[in-house]
């Protein structure tokens, strides 16, 4: 199927691919920050990457999408180093704001490329590759991840800075100049507002963040707060991204077809069920399989959202509807924290308190998506 996509987007999942092979540093943030620091920390980079994805929005009014995905991977890479060489608290939370604001310019570039290669159910398609590409590659982070954590977590951010240099150095030299040239976009009105279709798709898609990401987030702390070694969180990422590509090849034919926002809402009916047998257990191995099978019907979700939004929007406006919608991702990483402190002080155990965050924020996601389908 890789053959059979334009030579921009091609190139653009092998630049993603190369990234998201060091790109497990954030779900150790946590760990870096350590607990005294932990929900500051993770607010302050969920607030700067929300600016970062609006940046990346506002860029492509003025520089092709490959420009801005080169220089956001890079920025991203250097932050990194940064994040890697601070020792004080004071250090930690100013090179962690500059990751965050380095760390989602990239995104709407990436969306808004590939929905200029596809569309209808090629579309979804090609969306979905990208997910499976990066589900693959993760599944080579993980093993990275269990080998470098006994090191130390700065050892991740490491790896993570290296790859994001090493994929803006590759999407400059071999992304397809002609793919990513564009006429200049009629520039949208300054008081443009997002439709009422888009606001709903926005707060069903804050609503899965905020579950997803309390999820990955949490996940190696949780495990470890459950007594596991300090190498089963990497593993436990690496066998999780195995399955979810083979999840979304099992599923493709009987999905063909069906609307996205149906399989979205049965996906995260699914997904709130599991968070909560995460949350109510202590057992390591009941976690590990939960979130084993959470990631397999993240699987099937992959591509969802994105395919929503590129089918609804005016082509002109298309990139900052994708920067609208994934505004509900930098809104979720400030959000998860707090939340998760304060389940967590319920039930007693940081981790528990994610779960069960992640399975309320799942849940709520059908009721959200029905008004939109309706």
């Amino acid at each position: 199927m890789l053959r059979s996509l334009p030579p921009a987007a091609r190139t653009l999942l092998w630049v993603r691919i190369l990234n998201q092979l060091g790109a497990y540093a954030l779900s150790f943030l946590a760990v870096l920050a350590g607990p005294d620091l932990a929900v500051v920390a993770l607010a302050v980079f969920g607030v700067t990457a929300l600016l970062s994805r609006w940046a990346g929005a506002l860029l492509l009014d003025r520089w092709p999408p490959g420009r801005v995905l080169a220089a956001g991977l890079a920025a991203t890479g250097l932050s990194l180093i940064a994040l890697a060489l601070a020792q004080t608290p004071a250090q930690v939370l100013i090179t962690i704001a500059l990751v965050g604001l380095a760390f989602e310019i990239y995104e709407p570039a990436t969306q808004e490329l590939l929905a200029r290669a596809s569309s209808g159910e090629r579309r979804h398609a090609t969306y979905a590759l990208l997910g499976v590409a990066l589900t693959a590659a993760g599944a080579a982070a993980g093993l990275l991840a269990a080998v470098l954590l006994p090191l130390g977590v700065r050892w991740l951010v490491i790896a993570d800075a290296l790859t994001c240099l090493a994929a803006s150095a590759v999407a400059v030299a071999f992304l397809p100049r002609e793919g990513t040239r564009v006429a200049r976009r009629v520039t949208p009105d300054a008081r443009w507002r997002p439709p009422a279709a888009l606001v709903r798709l926005t707060v069903a898609s804050l609503a899965f963040a905020v579950g997803y990401l309390a999820v990955m987030m949490y996940l190696p702390l949780a495990l470890l707060e459950r007594g596991v070694p300090a190498w089963v969180p990497g593993l436990t990422l690496a066998g999780a991204a195995v399955l979810a590509p083979f999840a979304l090849w099992v599923t493709k034919r009987l999905l063909t077809g069906r609307a996205h926002g149906v399989i979205l809402s049965v996906g995260t009916l699914l997904l709130g069920l599991l968070a909560i047998v995460m949350a109510i257990t202590a057992n390591p191995q009941l976690t590990v399989a939960a979130y084993l099978a959470c990631t397999a019907v993240n699987g099937v979700l992959l591509g969802r959202w994105q395919s929503m939004i590129a089918d609804a929007a005016p082509e002109r406006e298309r990139s900052r509807w994708f920067a609208f919608q994934g505004s509900s991702w930098g809104v979720a990483q400030p959000a998860v924290p707090p939340l998760a402190a304060l389940a967590g002080g319920v039930v007693g155990a940081a981790g528990a308190g994610a779960f069960l965050t992640a399975g309320v924020a799942f849940l709520l996601v059908p009721f959200v998506l029905r008004r939109v389908t309706t």
